[in-house]
């Protein structure tokens, strides 16, 4: 298959995944979309196509390339991922954010162990991630490790820690992706604590750094072969991928509303949502 047109089917995928997104969101009456459909794009190209390992629960590798969503709150784009490849069943998505089910409203790893990491304290899942790439780049592994996180979340002190020792490390196994969507709880990110230059900052603490599209399904699939391929070729810098995003993408009236960071929306707003999405799934030919 053509990458033009691979990227043409994974871009459905996702689409059909914020509706699984929108719809546990509105059962749960609880949960963050905004940053959830701001992610879907970048997460399902990494499930479908670029991450090893992972095709399947049946084969399910020890050798299998790992993914950390340090900014929890967006999990409920992992578990539509996760039950669209059948390490949950469909039906266990409408069990979000309900006592005793094994989908919070971030990461368990005690109930959910196909994650890697219990996420959602923002600013540590980096150095999660970091520390497993440790263990396989010690371990002799090919693995690599992708970890997710936030704009607003990388104010934080933790992830500048990480960000200056993953490079002394050498740690070309290590991918971040930041989904730079602009806005966090309390308001626009530029205004709350602003973080720009990116991308200078990144280069100068020694990464080696990516800006793409983060809803352009093609510059993602080039940016993650990118960053295999600099690995496998004896890279030594960690890699930075900075996906420019936009907050409750997919849905009019959700796109870069800061209110639906962590609102979840009402029976008559989801199926405004979803009639929107199958509007756009149904324009998309392969």
């Amino acid at each position: 298959m053509h990458d033009k047109n691979r990227a043409k089917e994974l871009s459905l995928i996702a689409n059909r995944l914020r509706i699984s997104i929108l719809e546990m969101i509105t059962k749960a009456k609880s949960g963050h979309p905004g940053g959830s459909l701001s992610t879907i794009d970048l997460i399902t190209a990494l499930w479908f196509q670029e991450m090893r390992g992972v095709e399947s629960p049946q084969k399910l590798s020890e050798d299998r390339d790992r993914f950390v969503l340090s900014k929890g709150h967006a999990v409920p784009a992992l578990y539509a991922v996760l039950a669209e490849k059948g390490f949950i069943s469909h039906d266990e998505l409408g069990s979000l954010r309900m006592t005793g089910s094994r989908l919070q409203g971030h990461p368990d790893r005690v109930r959910l162990p196909i994650v890697e990491a219990s996420t959602g304290s923002l600013g540590q899942g980096l150095s999660v991630a970091q520390g497993i790439a440790m263990g396989l780049k010690a371990d002799g592994k090919k693995s690599l490790v992708y970890c997710m996180v936030g704009d607003g979340e990388i104010q934080e002190g933790q992830i500048w820690e990480a960000a200056m020792s993953a490079p002394k490390f050498k740690l070309s196994n290590l991918c971040l992706i930041l989904d730079n969507n602009g806005g966090q709880i309390d308001g626009p990110v530029s205004e709350v604590m602003p973080i720009e230059p990116i991308l200078d900052k990144w280069t100068a603490f020694g990464w080696h750094v990516i800006e793409i599209d983060g809803h352009d399904m093609s510059q993602i699939l080039r940016a993650y072969a990118q960053v295999r391929t600099l690995h496998a070729e004896g890279g030594t810098k960690p890699v930075f991928i900075l996906a420019q995003t936009i907050k409750g993408k997919g849905v009019s009236f959700m796109e870069r509303k800061i209110e639906w960071h962590g609102s979840a929306p009402k029976i008559d707003e989801t199926a405004r949502a979803i009639q929107e999405l199958e509007l756009l799934i149904a324009s998309v030919g392969i």
